[in-house]
């Protein structure tokens, strides 16, 4: 009984070796006659049946599915499926170490790069015209097609999740900046330089090697190595932007925590967590973040301002009015800072005008609260809100200046 069923075991793999090879031939006939349906018919009907095959079977079969999949390089290639499989057998060539087509199809891979690269390029120069976000997510997956040819040049991955972003498409975004994290993906490269001699331009060479051989030919001069920052930072900002877009504040504000303990330092990921915050509507932590930020960038007059203005909303008005002076100091054409600490000096009549209120029928009493309290603080707002109007120009502060001229008895006025 048991050589019978190694006998008919052996007969089952002999005729799935046979059914392998009879697959892999129709294919390859198929492909020879550039009828890519038909291959990709055999190559499916072989699929099953691969796992058991020996190495030169499994690097045909990758190699013919490769091929069938790339139709030429047709247009309508389906790039995904053809960059898997001919990573798929470069990477069973690799494994095995015998690489008999690895040459033919790393070549392909090239020529499919250069022309998905260069599609990516010119489908986002178009996107950048339009702002429309389809044609975005056109140059976003061309991008992202280059990374798949060659998972190696990560740029491109970076490149798609950006893109995908600016076109709306927040999941994807998403998705591949949370693989650009979880690949450690830092995007510090170095950047071979040389000016090409013709020209006078600078070109970028992909390798040292192809740029000392175009300064050894005599076509380009000054070669240079340079070192790409990093663009890990940015992957927090950017993925932690995709989450807010989507209205998932908490997320964001997960992923900028993340990025701050990777990046200390960093003002960007600091504006960003801020700003979440205010738009939560938690002004203590908006502002506890623009103060941390004035310690990282202390001359920076848009911070001292926010500041200034979470501290009038809190109550905190001496505090304020330090905020908008600092930040006039450090330019004197804020406006807006004017206005608030006008604003804030304006604010002390709201008690005195209660006062008149009261006295309104005693008018020798109302005439000395209007003369000792009330004007002597209107005196000391004006010049704030004139300094405010000749920065902005709006409609209200003319009208307020000019309320202002009439009650001090002034004859000027903004026309």
């Amino acid at each position: 009984m048991k050589k019978q069923l190694l006998f008919l075991s052996a007969f089952i793999i002999s005729l799935t070796i046979f059914g392998q090879k009879s697959e892999l031939k129709t294919a390859e006939k198929a492909l020879k006659s550039n009828n890519f349906a038909a291959a990709m018919a055999a190559i499916n009907q072989a699929e099953g049946l691969i796992a058991n095959a020996d190495q030169k079977t499994k690097a045909k079969f990758y190699y013919l599915k490769g091929k069938a999949l790339y139709q030429n390089g047709a247009a309508n290639t389906d790039i995904e499926k053809t960059a898997k499989a001919f990573n798929q057998l470069l990477d069973f060539e690799k494994e095995t170490k015998k690489y008999k087509y690895s040459k033919e199809i790393g070549e392909l891979i090239n020529k499919l790069i250069d022309d998905t690269a260069n599609k990516a390029s010119e489908s986002y120069k178009l996107a950048a015209k339009t702002k429309a976000p389809e044609d975005y997510k056109v140059a976003a997956k061309n991008f992202h097609q280059v990374y798949l040819l060659s998972p190696r040049d990560t740029s491109y991955l970076d490149n798609a999740a950006l893109v995908y972003y600016l076109g709306k498409d927040y999941d994807t975004s998403i998705k591949l900046y949370q693989q650009l994290l979880d690949l450690g993906y830092t995007g510090i490269a170095k950047i071979y330089k040389a000016t090409e001699k013709e020209s006078g331009k600078d070109l970028i060479f992909p390798d040292k090697k192809s740029m000392d051989l175009q300064v050894k030919l005599g076509l380009a001069e000054n070669p240079r190595t340079e070192m790409k920052e990093s663009r890990r930072e940015y992957i927090f900002k950017n993925l932690a932007q995709s989450y807010a877009a989507k209205d998932n504040p908490d997320k964001a504000l997960e992923i900028l925590a993340q990025g701050r303990k990777e990046f200390p330092n960093s003002y960007s990921l600091l504006i960003d967590e801020a700003n979440i915050y205010y738009k939560k509507g938690d002004k203590q932590r908006f502002k506890d973040n623009l103060e941390l930020a004035i310690s990282l960038n202390p001359t920076e007059p848009t911070l001292y301002f926010n500041v200034g203005v979470m501290n009038m909303d809190l109550g905190y008005e001496e505090e304020a009015v330090k905020n908008f002076t600092k930040a006039i100091e450090l330019d004197p054409e804020y406006g807006n800072a004017y206005n608030n600490l006008g604003s804030i000096i304006l604010k002390k009549s709201e008690a005195v005008q209660e006062e008149l209120n009261k006295n309104a029928m005693d008018f020798a009493k109302y005439d000395k609260i209007k003369e000792e309290k009330l004007l002597p603080i209107y005196r000391e707002a004006l010049p704030y809100f004139e300094k405010a109007y000749s920065f902005l120009k709006t409609e209200q502060l003319k009208n307020l200046v000019n309320s202002l001229y009439e009650n001090l008895d002034m004859e000027k006025r903004i026309e």
